[in-house]
């Protein structure tokens, strides 16, 4: 299969997450038409043009569907380039974080600063989803190392057991706290995943952690191509391996506990986008990462705008739907792969 390069990718990236982008401003409940959108934005930013419109819509716009919009797309972009940097890191296709138990570290993070009254304050919400994602993922490396290599066996048993321990603890926490109906009935809704509501100060929390860790994985795409080779490879190559392992588990930890506080848990984007863009790209990470991020950000933009509207009006967590997506993906790998991943 022809690879297609990095500037046909990232252009048809782009074009595709401004038409997604587009549509789930203009689509949902309430139908907006598509000039009286770009009028809307338009005026928001100063250029007066296009149609006259009510403020009725101006605020469904703007303050409604615009934001969350705009999550989903950090949300998706972070959470399909950390999952191809832990492929790398690991050398295991069937990274995710998900799938290997920090996107659960990340929600018991989450839900602990939430039952502790902490997500009343900005900060504290998204720093204890990070840390819970960083000891996770060390947790699952510590469990899975085998003298520098990650079975594919190990790293899901270790994953899952990681993962079950902290949606354990998790359910501890919800159930120690069943007297308060109205915020366990949220936090319920937000393990399921979901941007409903969702402000600019969502905005503001996940646009710094994906953009930060986002930079910090991209610059270590040559790093990660060299871990490719394996280890011994990439120490011959000249690559601090203790110092880029370090520093990637920080950055995709980064990236998805911002990712996990303002979403919940959205399984299986980092494990079906960056075998999807793998196919058009090839593995080269230079490539990779930034065509990831774009069509991460478009694949969460267009489910959600399908959650919204293929039940309208009722609506389908988002969590829901990605998994349903992405569950048959993984199992297809998994059945493609059983001979690795035997244990015997």
């Amino acid at each position: 299969m022809k690879r297609l390069s990095r500037g046909v990718v990232l252009a048809a990236g782009t074009a595709a997450l401004g038409l997604a982008m587009f549509a789930a401003v203009a689509f949902g409940a309430v139908h907006i038409g598509g000039s009286t959108v770009l009028s809307i934005v338009g005026s928001a930013l100063g250029f007066h043009f296009g149609p006259a419109f009510p403020a009725w819509e101006a605020t469904v716009v703007l303050d409604v569907r615009l934001p969350r919009v705009v999550t989903g797309a950090f949300v998706g972009a972070g959470l399909a380039i950390s999952g191809a940097a832990l492929q790398a890191l690991f050398r295991n296709p069937l990274a995710d974080p998900g799938v290997i138990g920090v996107a659960s570290g990340a929600s018991l993070g989450a839900v602990f600063a939430i039952q502790v009254g902490g997500a009343a304050l900005g900060f504290v919400l998204p720093t204890f989803a990070i840390v819970g994602a960083t000891g996770a993922t060390l947790l699952v490396y510590a469990i899975a190392s085998q003298r520098g290599r990650l079975p594919v066996g190990t790293l899901l048993l270790a994953g899952i057991a990681v993962g079950s321990l902290a949606n354990a603890l998790t359910t501890l926490l919800l159930s120690l706290s069943l007297e308060e109906y109205e915020q366990g009935r949220q936090t319920f809704r937000w393990l399921m995943g979901g941007l409903d509501a969702r402000t600019w100060a969502d905005v503001a929390l996940v646009a710094p952690t994906t953009l930060l860790g986002a930079a910090a994985i991209v610059f270590s795409t040559r790093e990660l191509d060299a871990l490719l080779l394996g280890e011994t490879e990439a120490v011959a190559l000249g690559v601090d391996v203790p110092s880029v392992r370090r520093r990637l588990i920080f950055a995709t930890s980064i990236v998805i506990g911002g990712a996990v506080a303002v979403s919940g848990l959205i399984a299986f984007v980092g494990l079906v986008i960056p075998h999807v863009v793998r196919l058009l790209v090839g593995p080269a990470h230079a490539v990779l990462l930034p065509a990831c991020f774009v069509v991460g950000a478009v694949f969460v933009v267009a489910t959600d705008l399908l959650c919204r509207t293929v039940a309208a009006p009722e609506e389908i967590r988002l969590g829901v739907m990605t998994a349903a997506i992405g569950a048959p993906f993984f199992l297809f790998l998994l059945l493609s792969r059983r001979r690795e991943v035997s244990i015997e």
